[in-house]
Formats: C-alpha cells, structure tokens, sequence
C-alpha cells in the first residue's frame, strides 16, 4: 500500500506529466552524475544548466546562467494563501486558497513534460534536533536539485523519517515557460504547502530558503510557540575563550553577510558563524533563547565581495569539499575559466564574458555580473564555522541585534531598555535605499526585524508573537540596535564599519556580562565612549560625538512616518507597542542623559 508521500507525488506526477520521476537520496556521487546532466543534457534557453570553471582555483564550482527574466525574488508575484485576508495582514499579497489553487493548477498542467520531476527529501535542521522538520519538493531541473543539496540537509533518511506520516512540508517546483506573466510563488500555510511556478532562480525556487524556513515556519512558530527569522547567528569569542551567541536582523545592503563572517580587528576576540540567513528560534527547557540555523548553505550576493570586504567569505568560496559551489549570473573569464563580478577587488579581465554569456562590451551592455548575481556554497567550506553549528539543540542567544542603513538620527548602537522597548524598536526598524536598490537614494522603508517581504501572517499578530515569547523566557536576550551608517554631513561614513565592527560587538558583550556600564537617552543606553575599545583608530572626537548624538527636534517626521505604518496594522498592532510609541514621544520632549549601569 502506497504511503502518503507516495500518493501525494503520484498525484502531481499526473497533474505535471514528467517524462519521468527521479527520486534523490542526497549521496555525492549522485550530486556529480546531476551536474553531469546539467552540463550536457538541460538548457535553460539556450544555455545548458552548468559549466564548469577552473577547478584548480575554484574545486568543484560551477557557472549558472539563469533566464534574462528570472533574475530575483519576485515578490509581487508572491502571495500567502491563508483563508482569509485579515491573517495575512497588509505586509502580503493575498489570494483566497481555491482561487490560487485552480490558477495553479491550470498552469501546472502539463508543465513537466519532456523533464525528469526530481523528488527532494530533505531536513531543515539537524536531524537530531527537536526543531527540525522534515520536507519534500519536487522540481523539474538540476539547478534546484543540487542547489537543494548544498543549502539543506538531503537524503533517504528523511523518508524514512516521515514514513507513514502525512506530517511533511509539500513544495511543488516547476520552471515552466519562465513566462513572467505566467510566474506565481503561492504559500498555503495550514496545508504546509509552497506551489511555485515560472521561476529558476534561488529565492522562488529553492522552497526550503525564504518560502519554508520564513514564511510557512514564521506561522508554524506563531502557532506553536517559536519564531522563525531573517537573522545572522554568529558566536562572538573574547580573550579568555568564552564565547557569546547572538542573533542580527538587517535589512539588504546593511552588511549582514559581512557581520556573518566579520573577520575581527581587535586582537584576542574572533567571530564564529553559525548562519548568515535564517535563525529558528525556541524556548529551550532552562527557559533561555535558542537558536538554530535550519540550512547548511550560503546563497549571498557576490558584486561587492571581495577579499577587502569579506575575505573569510573568498576563502569559503575557494574551499575544497564533497559539497558542490554554484556561481549564478556572474561575469565570466574567458582566458582562466574563473566566475568575476564587480567590486571584486581585481580588474576586469581582458576577454570577459557577461553573465548572459555573451562579450562583455563596457560601454555598450552595461555589467559583466548581475547585480543579483549569486553564489550556492556549503557553510561547511567556512574557515570560521563554529564547532556548534551541528548541535542539535541549537545555541543559546545572549543578545538580539536589529540593524539598517541610517544616515542620521540613529546613533551607532544601543540597548533596549527592556524586552518591550526592543520589540517596539524592531516595530520601527527601516532603511534608507541606495541607488542599486529602486533608483532613488534615502528613500526609507520600514522593514521590522528585516522581516517584512517573508512573515507569513499579520505583522500585527507577528509583533504580539514577540511580546509573548519575551514573557515565556526566564533570562530573555538583551535587545540592541545598529547602525554602521550614519554620515558626517559631507557623505562619509562616521563609522569605519567592516572589521571595526567588532568594537561595536564587544561593547554589546560587556554589556551582556555586565562588564560595562551605559548612559540612558531618550532612544535607548548607549556607550559612554570611554567605554569603546578605540585603539588604532583614527576618529576625530566630534566625529565619535555625533555617532551618538540625539537632537530630538530632528524627530518629528520620523515619529509621523512610524504612526503612518504602524497604523498600517489596525486593531491587530498590540497596544503595548503604542505605549512605547508615546513613550519614546515622552522622552524626546523631556530629554535628559542620565549614568545607568
């Protein structure tokens, strides 16, 4: 008799009519005989799936070409199928579920023909872990499949796990015409369900990245007493080798990546990763914070990194391992045989190859590299992976650290005054765009807790969430903010950033230990300066002043503008987030600076 998974697979097996069904069971010989089939049997227009690079610099690397039109999330096209649109909330497109399910349906008939359906068993999470759960996607090309493998946790094991059970995570996968009109990334949340049609690329088509571990885990955690984030997991080791675990949320292009593998420039402290994307977070039996990192890949931007600006990512990138690395959309060189992008830190070599595998012409068709371009590489490559990063109860979280791009206003960190006034701070949580992001700079977003494009419920309900599980926990992290941003009035950065970070870092340490003390403003505690570990660096006195300076007459748009959005939300915004709203108004009219230790 036919289990459940069987029969759910047989059943869209009929809808999207593959020539035939391959079922995965994760292995590496397997890995090597799908990137075969990638190079020499599937294209993608008129690009095949893979091509191999120079293995000698870059083992066991590959170049992917994705369509000219299927090159990000597309998040317009992207909905929450819950059976209202109240739960899903004003931060999601909603469709009602039998409408999205005919749509799909319709689209999906017939899509595999002429392709292999791959079946994916995969864990999100260690296996051992009590957080961990148990999925299954189905695709149509290489691309995903062994993308899957590097990101997530493939095998027969999960199979047998699931067994008899209909207890798994469904993800229906096909690329289909990569018509954009015909393009759709729908979530049905009480089914566990993601259906994805009309895309390749890694954030509509690796189900278990933003689609599961976000969106469908954000409304398992809300139902079932956990949290699932946008957020860096890193240890922070100090000279007498005790270690520190927190998490970071932060928007694009507010250095997250870079703070995953900060290579630290003080002597006798080191940062060790655990994760550059996605935290599931849990109150374990002693009542403390926990996090796990559900996948085992990184899937990060490639321009912009460079050895200058992440070197432990380079060196992650050139790594040798059993595991596969994907370079997708890069430039590139034609004469080595090695993936190039902008912002690499080297020149552009002399015969270069764009990323839609055509001669790369300056003057004439723009980029070698998509500015998307990416790379799919195990954590496992990391020099800097940290020892804990397979246990499975995942590690316990001292500080929570919520950041985003802020010219001004923001001061260059500080501390919650209290669980509450830390929620209230992701609440409000936004960054100003740069000219890559929609072609108008310091244009401000509200992004709480980085969140915003992949809760997969009413944020309202999202921020009562937080409130709540602050209660639940008997030592709750302390809360800070970032901002590495803020500029000098001539449009230089006040604060050096990159490795520098880490005097920022060891500040929010001291103050988990209680090593340090701290001095209150209306915002939140901030450092006395006596108190940052300064030494060989060359900042000026005023500049150091104004990373921490709070004119409260400058606030009165920015307080309008988190009103506007938090009213967004209606009755479901909790009132104890509109108490703090009042009261951090109360505090900008009555300022005053007061020691706190």
């Amino acid at each position: 008799m036919a289990t459940p998974l069987e029969t759910w697979v047989e059943q869209q097996a009929a809808l999207t009519q593959p020539d035939r069904i391959y079922w995965c069971d994760g292995s590496e010989d397997e890995a090597r005989k799908l990137i075969e089939i990638g190079m020499k049997e599937e294209k993608i227009g008129e690009h095949n799936i893979f091509y191999e690079l120079c293995q000698k610099t870059y083992p066991n690397s590959y170049l992917h070409r994705s369509h000219p039109t299927d090159v990000a999330r597309t998040e317009h096209l992207t909905y929450v199928c819950h059976p209202d649109q109240e739960t899903a909330g004003p931060n999601n497109n909603w469709m009602d579920p039998k409408e999205a399910k005919n749509l799909l349906t319709q689209l999906s008939r017939g899509c595999m023909r002429g392709r292999t359906m791959y079946v994916l068993p995969y864990m999100m999470g260690h296996p051992d872990s009590p957080y961990a759960r148990a999925c299954i996607q189905l695709t149509d090309v290489s691309y995903v499949a062994v993308s899957m493998r590097i990101m997530t946790r493939m095998g027969k094991k999960v199979i047998e796990k699931i067994g008899r059970s209909d207890d798994f995570v469904k993800g229906i996968h096909s690329v289909g015409d990569f018509d954009p009109s015909r393009r759709f990334i729908m979530h049905f949340p009480d089914e566990h369900l993601v259906w994805s049609i009309g895309s390749g690329y890694g954030g509509n088509a690796l189900l278990g990245k933003k689609c599961f571990s976000l969106r469908i885990a954000s409304w398992l955690g809300f139902q079932q007493g956990w949290l699932a984030e946008h957020m860096v997991i890193i240890g922070i080791e100090d000279p007498q080798g005790q270690t520190t675990y927190v998490t970071a949320a932060m928007p694009s292009a507010c250095g997250k990546t870079n703070l995953a593998m900060l290579e630290s420039t003080l002597p006798g402290y080191r940062v060790w990763t655990l994760g550059d994307d996605i935290a599931w977070l849990n109150v374990g039996p002693d009542g403390r914070l926990y996090a796990i990192n559900p996948e085992i890949g990184l899937f990060g931007v490639a321009p912009g990194t460079s050895m200058k600006t992440n070197p432990n990512m380079m060196l992650t990138l050139k790594a040798s391992h059993f595991y596969p690395t994907l370079f997708t959309n890069t430039g590139l060189d034609a004469d080595t045989n090695q993936p190039w992008w902008e912002g690499m830190g080297v020149p552009a070599p002399k015969n270069l190859i764009n990323w839609q595998g055509k001669p790369h012409q300056p003057s004439g068709n723009g980029l070698a590299a998509h500015p998307n371009a990416r790379f799919t590489v195990s954590i496992y490559n990391s020099p800097m992976l940290s020892k804990d990063f397979d246990q499975p109860k995942g590690v316990p979280i001292s500080a929570i650290i919520l950041g985003g791009r802020r010219s001004n206003l923001i001061p260059l960190v500080k501390e919650a005054f209290n669980w509450q006034h830390g929620v209230f701070i992701g609440t409000r949580t936004g960054s100003e765009t740069t000219a890559a992001a929609i072609h108008q700079v310091g244009v401000l977003r509200r992004d709480p807790m980085a969140m915003l494009p992949f809760c997969g419920y009413n944020m309202g309900d999202y921020f009562r969430h937080w409130l709540d599980m602050g209660k639940r926990l008997t030592h709750p992290p302390k809360i800070f903010s970032v901002n590495w941003f803020r500029l000098d009035g001539q449009n230089g950065f006040l604060w050096p950033g990159f490795g520098d970070n880490i005097r920022v870092l060891k500040w929010i340490v001291d103050r988990v230990h209680h090593r340090t003390e701290a001095k209150e403003t209306p915002l939140g505690l901030v450092p006395f300066v006596k108190d940052l570990e300064l030494e060989g660096l060359n900042l000026p006195a005023e500049n150091l002043e104004k990373l921490f300076e709070v004119h409260p007459e400058e606030w009165e748009p920015e307080l309008q503008d988190i009103k506007e959005f938090l009213i967004r939300f209606g009755k479901r915004m909790p009132e104890e987030i509109w108490h703090e709203y009042h009261a951090l108004i109360h505090r900008l009219s009555n300022p005053s600076s007061e020691h706190f230790a």
